[in-house]
């Protein structure tokens, strides 16, 4: 059997607070995604997703259990190789982007960091990157104000692409887009996942957009997964009360191709 990209088994975060109970905002949460595969955590908000999806990508500390990478621990301080394998999109693309630096500065940190490129290799690194997620060239020279919520989502996923990563977390990449413009980034997401055998963590609020985009489905509850499974298992048989009430909320509209 092929071993998994990464497993998290048992994994917990508590927060400590001064004169009162400890919160617990993820209990012993487990799973495992393999080479190329999207696995979808919905939830309602303060369910732990996205707790869930910042312990896997090394933004918070984990309280308790572990999280292995290609068979290895990744331990507390991260190397810089587990750092680059494992990358994050922002739910807000605007404010993600450093807004004093140019596009091409933005993503020339990764390039520079994970892979010392300079002069002409550097400059052809980025170029190649921005044609990857269909922004022009030109635009290398215009600051984060300059673009569309939507151009800066691309430029979020292009520094993430820079970095040449095994994992993207993708934190509601879509949530702050108009319909349209989510539909185009779902799409490149897709693309680059294809082409590049990416897999994805894809946190999101909406199941329409897990739908679209997940193999897999955790669904998770005041901290716990309450299910998980197949996409279209969870979609079509759901078993947990809570998502059923999650899969009835969508309106039919927005999934033309789905039946309850």
């Amino acid at each position: 059997m092929e071993q998994a990209l990464l497993e998290v088994s048992h994994l917990s975060k508590i927060y400590k607070r001064k004169g009162g109970p400890d919160f617990s905002a993820v209990k012993e949460v487990s799973f495992s995604l393999s080479k190329g595969e999207a696995l979808g955590i919905v939830g309602e908000s303060g369910s732990g997703k996205t707790t869930v999806a910042k312990m896997v990508a090394g933004m918070l500390p984990v309280t308790s259990g572990s999280i292995m990478l290609d068979g290895q621990p990744v331990e507390s301080r991260r190397s810089k190789d587990t750092k680059r394998n494992i990358q994050y999109i922002f739910q807000d693309p605007v404010s993600s982007l450093n807004p004093r630096l140019k596009i091409k500065d933005i993503l020339a940190e990764p390039l520079k960091l994970y892979f010392k490129l300079s002069g002409e290799s550097l400059d052809n690194r980025i170029h190649k990157l921005l044609d990857d997620v269909g922004i022009p060239k030109s635009y290398q020279d215009r600051y984060p104000k300059e673009l569309s919520g939507g151009q800066c989502q691309r430029i979020g996923i292009a520094r993430a692409l820079a970095a040449e990563p095994s994992i993207m977390v993708c934190d509601e990449p879509t949530s702050a887009l108009d319909m349209t413009i989510q539909s185009q980034i779902l799409e490149l997401l897709q693309e680059l996942q294809r082409s590049r055998g990416i897999s994805y963590i894809f946190i999101a609020h909406g199941l329409e957009v897990i739908y679209t985009i997940s193999n897999r489905v955790l669904v998770m509850k005041q901290g716990e997964v309450v299910e998980t499974g197949a996409t279209t298992q969870v979609f079509h048989s759901p078993q947990h009360a809570y998502t059923q009430t999650l899969i009835q909320s969508i309106p039919k509209i927005e999934l033309p191709y789905f039946e309850y």
